[in-house]
């Protein structure tokens, strides 16, 4: 276990005598995305025979830091944020690297093998020999937070980016969407925000029909001309940046605007078919298609909180070819589920290892 390139970040441990609670083993979860990253301590509870996850389970502490998308701020950056986020959580809890047990890491830009492997390489060399670790895309922990940490079913993020991500109880995976917005993630915070952003210069030029986007989007960034918004988009094009659009393209539809209205209409056309193509090939719905599965719901554009309800139309979409869908909106964050599949993993270990021993 070493300091790793931020030393310092982990000078509190000096200062903390013994691990919290006497001796709790502790998980950390994590939930990384291109907005920010956050990270949670959980006690790992003790081995029962019938174990369920601990409904609400137990936090010790919660921290949150920006952005660790490795394509998004490069992988020094995203790095120095996992690191700190998870020093800082320790920190709160008044406990140090020594009583971990489990990290559980999810995060937005893990694709493939070799981006776990660098991780896995990395946490290494952070932690003491004796921790487990797991790495998985952010879609993992947030399809956990609705199952309380069991992987079957399909979980759709729509945040600043979009992904959909399915599993089967046999082990089987896969994806749709989440190839980042140069790529097409439409249906996204960034994609539906980029969408009003070109309407607006479209409006503006001719090529397509005046909105109220115009007005509205100026009016929210300060500006005169629909020619600022060239260099406003361009001076930053963070995608979490150009997401912060949103709410104001939802306010433009419900006032009956037809453009904004048609942008929200493909998201939400985008976003369920993302579901479809993950449901079909995983076979969740069954061979009659009538098979229940559950969908968590995930990120702040499917937020049930406006009368122009997003993720209430994408599950109407979806309901007409998978009527067994049963939706869920989690209760817990979705660090809060990585967490719970560190945990599931430790006691399903724990549960075999009592059996073969009672058969020996």
């Amino acid at each position: 276990m070493k300091r790793y390139r931020n030393g310092e970040i982990w000078d509190f441990e000096q200062e903390v005598s013994g691990e919290m609670g006497g001796g709790q083993k502790l998980i950390l979860g994590l939930d990384g995305g291109t907005t920010n990253t956050v990270c949670i301590c959980m006690p790992i509870i003790p081995f029962t025979p019938n174990h369920h996850s601990p409904d609400p389970p137990p936090v010790y502490a919660r921290a949150v830091a920006g952005c660790s998308n490795h394509n998004s701020v490069g992988e020094i950056a995203a790095r120095e944020t996992l690191e700190q986020v998870m020093a800082e959580a320790l920190s709160k809890s008044g406990s140090t690297r020594t009583a971990v047990r489990a990290v559980c890491l999810a995060v937005s830009g893990v694709n493939h093998p070799t981006d776990q492997q660098r991780i896995l390489d990395w946490l290494r060399d952070i932690f003491p020999s004796d921790v487990e670790f797991f790495v998985e895309n952010d879609s993992v922990a947030a399809l956990a937070s609705g199952t309380m940490g069991k992987l079957h079913g399909c979980v759709l993020i729509s945040g600043t980016g979009t992904i959909a991500y399915g599993y089967t109880e046999d082990g089987r995976e896969a994806r749709a969407s989440g190839a980042g917005p140069i790529l097409g993630d439409w249906g996204s915070g960034y994609g539906i925000a980029a969408k009003a952003l070109t309407a607006v210069i479209r409006a503006s030029d001719g090529r397509g029909p005046q909105t109220m986007l115009t007005r509205t989007i100026l009016h929210e960034l300060q500006y005169s001309s629909p020619d600022e918004l060239i260099g406003w988009t361009y001076a930053d094009p963070s995608w979490a940046r150009i997401a912060t659009l949103v709410p104001v393209v939802i306010s433009c539809a419900e006032a009956g605007d037809q453009v904004a209205n048609d942008i929200l209409i493909h998201a939400v056309k985008e976003l369920a078919s993302s579901v479809k193509a993950v449901v079909h090939r995983l076979g969740l719905c069954g061979k009659d298609g009538n098979d229940t599965f559950p969908l968590v719901m995930v990120g702040g554009v499917l937020e049930a909180n406006r009368r122009w309800d997003i993720g209430k139309e994408v599950i109407s979409c979806i309901a007409k070819d998978f009527p067994g869908m049963l939706p869920i909106r989690p209760k817990v964050e979705p660090a809060v589920g990585a967490a719970l599949l560190a945990w599931n993993y430790i006691i399903e270990q724990s549960r075999q290892d009592h059996s073969e021993a009672d058969y020996n």
